[in-house]
């Protein structure tokens, strides 16, 4: 992807201020699919949060093995119709291990959502230091760290996220190691976009009014760029987090991200691919909580870009503006 083309496909707005928040609000609240978004969003992170209390309510944890509540004549099969479904399981037991399957996707939500906005957190936080550096700097400086960046872009990310996990000692925390090593092997392309739009704000009167007051170079990033900045990273930063949740579950799916004991949707796909038949739900439930976390966040992430994005925004007024009168027309001849 050319700069210039990245420089294009970034919103040119800022969001400063009470007034921008407020605009963006309403652009927000004016698209339904987004806020319906939202709401899901919002109902899966107080439930990954809550799931202590949760449940603690049930009164089972996500590691304690039930033995008694599989059929081990079967190859381990939950006792009970359903996967087990009871009141002390509401969703049933895992096979084999007879571990209580709501407390698991509860707790693997927790895995799920925490290495995915702290993978983003470090794509960001790179991408931004990155892309604003080779824009500010000379040109050495600006040709080096671009050709860094574009290596990072270059590199396949599930090939290396393999191998950096399969050296590292098993000793260290596995969703902190998958969040670093997808932040770490994942942040180019925000990097181009930060550099994309920092050769365009740096060109604009007030950047250059505050370089002839004697502002030095870090000020200027901190109070003029980094607003300016505000916007395409807040689009792009909305669209990687379901991003990072399935390179997380793919991860954990393969057997090298997230280990057992520790709850995670991936590892509890890859480990039912063989009870689909036998028990359903142990399949089904990862599966669609997956589905509807990502697909959730994807349809938030293009209301937010939609939001900030002015253009974007006057043809989402334009288009509900033409239903209206189509609307009253209809209702006037009637």
């Amino acid at each position: 992807m050319s700069e210039a083309l990245v420089a294009t496909e970034v919103p040119e707005a800022s969001v400063s201020g009470t007034s921008g928040a407020r605009q963006f609000w309403r652009r927000l609240r004016a698209q339904r699919a987004a806020m319906v978004a939202a709401f899901v969003v919002a109902l899966l992170v107080l439930v990954a949060l809550a799931a202590p209390l949760l449940t603690a309510l049930e009164g089972q944890d996500p590691t304690s093995y039930h033995p008694s509540l599989v059929d081990s004549a079967r190859g381990g099969v939950p006792i009970g119709s359903f996967g087990g479904i009871s009141a002390d399981h509401w969703l049933g037991v895992e096979p084999q291990t007879g571990r209580d399957l709501f407390a698991r996707l509860l707790y693997g939500a927790r895995v799920s959502l925490g290495v995915a906005l702290t993978a983003t957190a470090v794509q960001v936080l790179l991408g931004v230091v990155v892309g604003v550096a080779a824009a500010l700097g000379n040109r050495w400086v600006d040709q080096l760290l671009s050709r860094i960046t574009d290596i990072i872009v270059a590199m396949p990310l599930m090939i290396m996220a393999l191998a950096l996990l399969a050296i590292v000692p098993s000793s260290f925390s596995r969703p902190v190691l998958v969040a670093l090593i997808i932040g770490f092997v994942a942040w180019g392309t925000i990097g181009k976009i930060a550099r994309a739009q920092t050769l365009t704000l740096k060109e604009l009167d007030y950047v250059a009014a505050a370089r002839l007051s004697g502002w030095g170079t870090l000020r200027i990033a901190r109070r003029e760029l980094l607003p300016g900045l505000a916007a395409p990273v807040i689009t792009y930063a909305a669209l990687m987090v379901p991003a990072n949740i399935s390179i997380e579950a793919s991860l954990s799916f393969l057997g090298v991200g997230v280990k057992p004991p520790t709850p995670s949707w991936g590892q509890m796909l890859s480990s039912a691919d063989v009870w689909y038949q036998a028990a359903p739900q142990y399949l089904l439930l990862p599966a669609a909580a997956l589905f509807l976390t990502v697909l959730a966040l994807t349809v938030l992430g293009d209301g937010v870009r939609t939001a900030l994005d002015p253009r974007a925004a006057s043809r989402l007024r334009i288009g509900t503006g033409r239903r209206q009168e189509s609307k009253a027309g209809k209702e006037g001849s009637a």
